[in-house]
């Protein structure tokens, strides 16, 4: 591997790598990406915040937050209501379906979740999980 033993970025790659393809296998049947399902929790946590709020919150840029939104609306999972207070702004909320599928969606976390811990061992991944939130 010559000198990529001693980057950490290369490491937290090949990390997000495989924990992409865990989370896209294991919700195969959702055809859900890691970013849509993050959108889909912090408007849970936030109904009715602003689409630029969410998309500062997760650090995803207008553009590629506009399309997953179009996505998500297209699925009728959120929905987009203008601001009462700023019309050129909208409110993001879950619909009906997508308080159903945000159901389903969590309990395949779960098992996306534990196989991550199984693979690492659970001191391992606590360990790691306090280093990340440092970064987050």
């Amino acid at each position: 591997m010559g000198q990529l033993d001693s980057h950490l970025g290369y490491f937290l790659r090949r990390l997000q790598i495989w924990v992409f393809q865990d989370f896209i296998q294991t919700l195969g049947t959702m055809k859900l990406r890691p970013a849509q399902y993050s959108v889909l929790l912090v408007i849970e946590a936030n109904p009715g915040r602003s689409q630029a709020a969410i998309g500062q919150t997760l650090g995803i840029e207008r553009a590629r937050l506009t399309r997953l939104l179009h996505e998500l609306e297209r699925r009728k999972w959120i929905s987009r209501r203008a601001s009462g207070s700023d019309a050129r702004s909208y409110c993001l909320h879950l619909t009906a379906d997508g308080e159903k599928a945000l159901v389903r969606i969590k309990s395949l976390t779960v098992q996306h979740e534990a196989r991550l811990a199984d693979h690492v061992g659970a001191q391992r991944h606590m360990q790691l999980m306090d280093l990340l939130r440092d970064f987050g």
